[in-house]
């Protein structure tokens, strides 16, 4: 008989520089754990969605041809 190998407990070889530490937020560019994340993230959102495209339209409207 072959034995299975059980994929699901099979660690990730970390000597690998395609292999980084998993687990909850070790995937994402930031750190969502420090003091002024909430402020920052919220004006990111707010100039992204309401600032920047009423702006740009603003812009293009009033720019001469």
């Amino acid at each position: 008989m072959v034995a299975r190998r059980g994929f699901h407990s099979t660690r990730a070889q970390l000597s690998s520089p395609y292999h980084y530490p998993e687990g909850p937020r070790s995937n994402i560019p930031f750190n969502p754990l420090t003091k002024w994340f909430a402020l920052r993230y919220w004006s990111f959102m707010a100039l992204g969605f309401a600032g920047a495209p009423f702006g740009i339209a603003v812009w293009q409207t009033k720019k001469s041809k």
